[in-house]
C-alpha cells in the first residue's frame, strides 16, 4: 500500500488524484474539440471506461494513460501533472519558468525560438491575416469579404487539408483519425505560408490546440481572434445547417462552452481580438476593417 497516497475526499469518497486526472482529461479533450465518443475511438478504449475516468470514478493503468496521451497529442506528464524527469537541464528550465506570468513566458518562448532559429522574424507577417476562433465565428464569411476588398487571395485551410489528403475533412477523421488531420493541417499551413506573402486565411477552430501549428501561425501571420458568445456560435452553426458537432449530443451547448473555455487562453494569444456578437454582417465587417487598417497600411 502506498503510504504517501492522499486519502479519499470524505465528501465524495473519490481519490483526489483521480479527480484531478479526470479534470485534466476533460480539459484537454475540450481544448481539442473532441467529444467523449471521438476520444474513446481514438484512444481505443470504451466510452464507459473514459466516462468513469473523467468523473474520477475509474482507475487508470499506465497503458490507458499512454493511449489517451497519444490520442490527445500530449505527454503523460501533462495528463497526470507530474514534473518531467527527462534530464537535469529540462528540470532546471521548468523550475526557472514555473510561476511566471503569461507575458514573461511569451518573452521566454520567443527568445528561445530565436536562439534555436525556429521563428526568425518574418517581414511578410503583417501581409498574412489569419482568422482564428470557434466554428460560427464568421471566419469564412468575413475572410472572403476582407480578401475581396484587399484584392488578395483567400485560403480556407480546410480546403488545403482536403487537397493534401485527397478526401473530405469528415472522411479524414473517419478513416484516419484526428492525428492524421492534425498532420495535414500543419502541412497545409506550411504550404500557405510558403506560397503567399499576402493572404487572408480562415483556420480550423482546433488549430490553436496544436503547439507546432499554432506557433507557425503566430510567427508568420497577423492573427485575429473572431469572438462570439456560445449562443451566437450555436445559432450560426445551426443556420449553416451543419450539425456535426451536435449530432447525437443532448448537451451540445455545455460541450460548446467547455470547448470555448478550454481554448480561450490560446485564442487570446492573437494580435487582435474582435467581437462579432449581436451585429449585422455589414456592420461587423466595417468595424473589423477599421480595426485592421493600421496593420493593413504596414503591409503595403
Amino acid at each position: 500500500m502506498n503510504q504517501n497516497a492522499e486519502p479519499a475526499d470524505p465528501a465524495t469518497g473519490k481519490d483526489p488524484f483521480l479527480t484531478v486526472l479526470g479534470e485534466r482529461v476533460r480539459t484537454l479533450r475540450a481544448r481539442r474539440g473532441m467529444t467523449r465518443k471521438v476520444l474513446a475511438l481514438e484512444a481505443r478504449v470504451s466510452e464507459r471506461h473514459l466516462a468513469n475516468l473523467e468523473t474520477g470514478q475509474g482507475n487508470a493503468s499506465v497503458m490507458l494513460l499512454r493511449q489517451l496521451a497519444a490520442a490527445l497529442n500530449c505527454s503523460i506528464a501533462e495528463l497526470v501533472g507530474e514534473d518531467s524527469v527527462m534530464s537535469p537541464e529540462w528540470s532546471l528550465l521548468r523550475q526557472l519558468l514555473r510561476g511566471r506570468d503569461e507575458a514573461s513566458l511569451q518573452r521566454a518562448r520567443r527568445t528561445l525560438a530565436e536562439l534555436f532559429g525556429t521563428n526568425a522574424p518574418d517581414p511578410a507577417r503583417t501581409g498574412r491575416i489569419a482568422l482564428i476562433g470557434l466554428r460560427g465565428a464568421g471566419k469564412s464569411t468575413l475572410g472572403r469579404m476582407l480578401a475581396d476588398d484587399l484584392s488578395i487571395p483567400f485560403v480556407e485551410l480546410n480546403r488545403g487539408i482536403e487537397r493534401l489528403a485527397g478526401c473530405a475533412v469528415r472522411e479524414i477523421h473517419a478513416l484516419y483519425g484526428a492525428s492524421a488531420y492534425r498532420r495535414y493541417e500543419l502541412r497545409a499551413l506550411e504550404e500557405t505560408v510558403a506560397d503567399y506573402s499576402k493572404v487572408v486565411i480562415a483556420t480550423g477552430g482546433g488549430l490553436v490546440s496544436e503547439a507546432a501549428t499554432f506557433d507557425l501561425l503566430l510567427t508568420h501571420c497577423f492573427t485575429v481572434w473572431l469572438r462570439a458568445t456560445p449562443e451566437e456560435h450555436m445559432k450560426r452553426v445551426i443556420a449553416q445547417g451543419d450539425m456535426r458537432p451536435m449530432a447525437g449530443n443532448t448537451e451540445a451547448m455545455a460541450d460548446l462552452k467547455r470547448i470555448l473555455a478550454g481554448r480561450e487562453e490560446f485564442y487570446a494569444k492573437a494580435d487582435l481580438p474582435f467581437d462579432t456578437s449581436g451585429k449585422p454582417l455589414a456592420e461587423t465587417y466595417l468595424e473589423l476593417r477599421t480595426a485592421l487598417l493600421p496593420r493593413l497600411a504596414e503591409a503595403r
